[in-house]
């Protein structure tokens, strides 16, 4: 498993000289904070760029759509207005499609299919059409 904290990038298999603790407190005297804001800025920085990948967004907005994640949790991650985009997109997944309805019968077809038949012309066209013909 790796872990990205700025341009440092740890793994498992490494073995440090340091424990992950110390090398923190060094890290924290360095740019002179606690080591508890060094770790909140860090998570802070890992959730940011988490946020912005796009198998992450894809795979939270999976866990969403099927209920396995609530809403405060993906508004928290993706910010408000991307959070609802997703639950607009999950309403209109979750909708039966509307059946269409009509207010009076349908014409039988000796109605609608009475009297003649108008040809359509495009504009402009029927004059060129008898100015050809002459």
């Amino acid at each position: 498993m790796t872990s990205r904290c700025g341009t440092w990038s740890t793994t498992r298999s490494e073995s440090p000289t340091a424990s992950l603790v110390e090398r923190a407190d060094t890290i924290a005297e360095l740019f002179d904070i606690s080591r508890t804001q060094l770790l909140i800025d860090a998570l802070r920085h890992e959730i940011d760029d988490l946020a912005a990948d796009e198998g992450f967004r894809r795979k939270l907005s999976e866990a969403y759509y099927s209920n396995e994640i609530e809403f405060d949790v993906v508004e928290s991650i993706l910010g408000t207005e991307e959070a609802m985009r997703t639950k607009l997109l999950r309403a209109s997944l979750d909708r039966e499609p509307p059946e269409p309805r009509l207010d009076a019968d349908l014409p039988v077809d000796e109605e609608f299919y009475d009297g003649e038949i108008p040809e359509w012309t495009p504009t402009g066209e029927s004059e060129d059409a008898e100015s050809r013909a002459q």
